[in-house]
């Protein structure tokens, strides 16, 4: 009987014991969580009213007088990093069945955009054009300024952005202080190095798609690598001219030709697009 109490007591201490560390575990987590939460709470916060969960925006895209295929943007909720709203921002694009016959185009960009900051924490790329394939992803550690590949770990300016973070942080942006041909430059992070794409300042033009007839800033970035499309020449971007900036037509040259992307339907969160004449 005597060893029999000493095995329960044994056994109690024991489940005790471990009761103890597994609280102080969780607690030293929890408290290293906590000192986490607050260094992001010191990452930068951008006000905008461009873009918010729900929008989505369909473009047909051209090549000469065909329409080659559909270019979608959408937005839903993304997961948080600890504690930033984030947003899920997917971009694709696909060649009709009958154009896939001869040049086939399957392109799909996932975006984890912090909502406040308006930078990345996560990118991703599947791309099918042709013949060319690539498939890349990339982790964004913005406070420590570290950007995570498939190939390694390099280091990268305070809020690097990759080719499809930077389009939405434009849409941020106030262009009305801009001059025609004024330039502005934006860090891009791709494949394991940091490039400058700049971004020219074109002008005002007012532009008719199937969605409607919009009034807008023209754009011209200047990037050299980075997929939607790897371009041969001059990209140009019709965007809004209003607090939105969405983009309503993008012309581009790439290997096969000239391929332009016109909106052909859109909904956007929180109201019209004030830029729209009819």
């Amino acid at each position: 009987m005597e060893e029999v109490k000493y095995f329960i007591r044994n056994i109690i201490i024991l489940i005790v014991t471990i009761e103890v560390l597994a609280y102080s575990q969780n607690t030293a987590e929890s408290q290293k969580d906590s000192a986490r939460v607050k260094l992001y709470d010191t990452l930068r916060i951008i006000s905008h009213s461009a873009f918010d969960i729900g929008e989505r925006l369909i473009y047909d895209v051209n090549y000469s007088f065909i329409t080659a295929g559909e270019a979608t943007f959408t937005i839903s909720p993304g997961d948080s990093i600890y504690g930033r709203e984030c947003l899920m921002i997917v971009f694709t694009v696909k060649s009709t069945p009958t154009f896939s016959l001869f040049y086939k185009v399957d392109d799909r960009y996932e975006l984890l955009l912090d909502k406040k900051g308006v930078f990345p924490w996560r990118s991703s790329q599947k791309l099918h054009e042709g013949k060319y394939r690539h498939n890349t992803s990339t982790e964004f550690d913005q406070l420590n300024n570290i950007a995570t590949t498939e190939k390694g770990t390099y280091k990268v300016p305070p809020y690097v952005y990759d080719v499809l973070s930077a389009l939405y942080y434009v849409r941020t942006m106030d262009l009305s202080g801009f001059r025609p041909g004024e330039r502005f430059y934006l860090k891009n992070f791709f494949k394991d190095s940091t490039y400058n794409i700049g971004v020219k300042f074109l002008g005002y033009q007012r532009v008719s798609v199937t969605a409607g007839t919009f009034d807008c800033v023209v754009i011209e970035p200047l990037i050299q690598e980075g997929g939607l499309f790897k371009s041969e020449g001059r990209i140009l971007i019709w965007m809004t001219n209003d607090e939105r900036k969405i983009p309503v037509k993008v012309s581009t040259k790439i290997v096969i030709g000239s391929i332009d992307g016109e909106l052909r339907e859109y909904t956007v969160a929180n109201g019209t697009i004030r830029a729209k004449i009819n």
